[in-house]
């Protein structure tokens, strides 16, 4: 077992292994194998006494102890005598809801990524480390599925009561940070904690914000300012004391990446310490960030201070405003719109976007909704309305304003309108941040009952009203019906969940908008 290498001896021990090569500018260049994303299928959580009331087990699959049992012991022999790489971090940069975890693997550039992405210890608190959660990653390890009650030779299995994440049959490096994700996910609530899937950044004069948002919805870009501090891009939890990064690293995609689009992200590339999964490089060590033969989802990770705005702390007060982005391709919602913290609950809980014809295989014609609860139900252990009610409650208690922001289509859903121009986005995010927003005179939107601007200094006052964009107004109308109507089916299973103040925050089907 080697312990706690540094960035070299892990890039040393990585290139002798022929796990990675190195790039002209300094980065580790790796590939993933057949997984180059998350195995959403085969992720696993032990049910037994202590979860089985705690576990939202309509979204997280069981495995039995017996089953994780045996697999812990079979990857253990498996583990028997092969080099092995282990690193001691935090998770949560919180002081007081931070937790020590230990990850154990087989790729030297596996223990260098976690390094990266998540809180490195000083030398001080390496000292007598005992950890409270062990990640043991075998990528080598084929599971049995009818051994160990798993889906195929990948697993990922989750035990909240022996305090342990296996991971097996998988070199995709995204699984070990998910892991830490989820096991904040089901710790922190039950310390009134909020955890959350978003990105976070603080203006100058002390201004949080947070930034919820599905992919494509913009997240990463928006919440990316240079004139404003970057707590962190994916992972936070909302305290006590105000917001903290569950992470200390960032783990962004580089598909088709440029340096005037994206300057802070693209130089990560250039710097000794990034990690790069799939992405193409040539004999000479130059990359190419627009090919995408080995992968779609090409990423780097790298460690938070590699941009130049980023805190220090990774921590910041409370947030005076939250963002939940969405992109709607059935160009009905506003381009920005304020939410009560009732209103917030309901549509934190319906983590609404929409997919659009010819961006994935076998969608049609029509806008696909995709409701995600929580912005990120795949690392969510606890039923959404856990975490729904903390955020109802930190919103009403710091005075929050929530705000929904279209960053979809106008004038038309996808097809015939346009993507909702960056320039007005932008324009309304920083009004809202700046907090004239709040001020500005309103108007109740009939479908959706949230108040709509009027009008916004620098932003053309026909965009704020998407029915008077549509050249058919009737069409909009009907758009309009279906998407609520989508919206009210996918909240049924949230009615017997929530309180009445949040079904009341529900849109209605109207005739026709007035």
């Amino acid at each position: 077992m080697k312990w706690n290498l540094t960035v070299p001896q892990l890039y040393e021990e990585s290139i002798r292994r022929s796990e990675g090569k190195l790039a002209k500018d300094g980065p580790l260049v790796v590939l993933t194998g057949q997984h180059t994303g998350r195995s959403a299928t085969d992720k696993f959580v032990v049910r037994d006494a202590h979860t089985e009331s705690q576990v939202w087990w309509d979204n997280n699959k069981p495995m039995s102890q017996a089953h994780f049992d045996a697999l812990q012991a079979d990857m253990m022999a498996h583990a028997e005598g092969r080099e092995l790489f282990a690193k001691d971090l935090f998770g949560g940069a919180d002081l007081t809801h931070r937790i020590k975890v230990r990850v154990i693997g087989e790729y030297a550039w596996h223990s260098l990524f976690v390094h990266q992405l998540l809180i490195r210890p000083t030398p001080k608190e390496l000292e007598g480390f005992d950890p409270e959660f062990t990640i043991i990653d075998l990528p080598s390890f084929a599971a049995d599925p009818k051994k160990y009650g798993c889906a195929s030779q990948t697993v990922i299995a989750v035990n909240f009561t022996k305090k342990m994440v296996l991971i097996g049959g998988t070199s995709y490096a995204g699984e070990m940070k998910k892991s830490v994700f989820t096991i904040m996910n089901y710790l922190l609530p039950a310390k009134r904690v909020m955890s959350m899937h978003c990105s976070a950044n603080v203006g100058k004069d002390g201004s949080a914000a947070i930034f919820f948002g599905l992919s494509g919805t913009g997240k990463t870009t928006l919440s990316a300012d240079a004139s404003r501090i970057l707590i962190g891009d994916d992972e936070h939890g909302w305290s006590e004391q105000g917001i903290f990064n569950v992470e200390g690293g960032c783990y962004a995609k580089v598909i088709n990446l440029s340096r005037e689009a994206e300057p802070e992200i693209f130089s990560t590339t250039e710097r000794f310490g990034t990690v790069l999964e799939n992405v193409v490089m040539d004999e000479a060590g130059k990359l190419d960030l627009n090919d995408n033969r080995h992968a779609e989802n090409t990423r780097a990770a790298y460690p938070i201070d590699f941009i130049p705005n980023a805190s220090e702390t990774g921590r910041t007060g409370h947030p005076r405003n939250v963002i939940m982005l969405t992109a709607d391709a059935f160009g009905v919602l506003p381009p920005i719109a304020r939410l009560t913290p009732s209103q917030a609950m309901y549509h934190f809980l319906s983590g609404f976007t929409a997919k659009v014809a010819g961006t994935e295989k076998g969608l049609g014609k029509e806008p696909q909704p995709t409701f995600s609860t929580c912005f990120g139900a795949p690392f969510m252990p606890r039923h959404p309305s856990v975490y729904g009610n903390l955020l109802h409650d930190q919103i009403a208690a710091h005075g929050a304003d929530c705000w929904l922001v279209n960053t979809g289509w106008t004038g038309g859903a996808f097809g015939t309108g346009r993507r909702m121009p960056i320039k007005v986005t932008r324009a309304l995010l920083n009004a809202a941040l700046d907090g004239s927003l709040a001020d500005g005179e309103m108007r109740i939107d009939p479908h959706f009952k949230f108040r709509v601007p009027v009008a916004v200094p620098g932003v053309e006052a026909a965009i704020l009203n998407p029915r008077a964009t549509w050249s058919d107004q009737a069409a909009y109308d009907a758009q309009a019906r279906k998407l609520v109507g989508l919206f009210r089916d996918n909240f049924r299973k949230f009615e017997a969940h929530v309180d009445p103040d949040v079904l009341q925050a529900a849109p209605e089907l109207v005739a026709a908008a007035e």
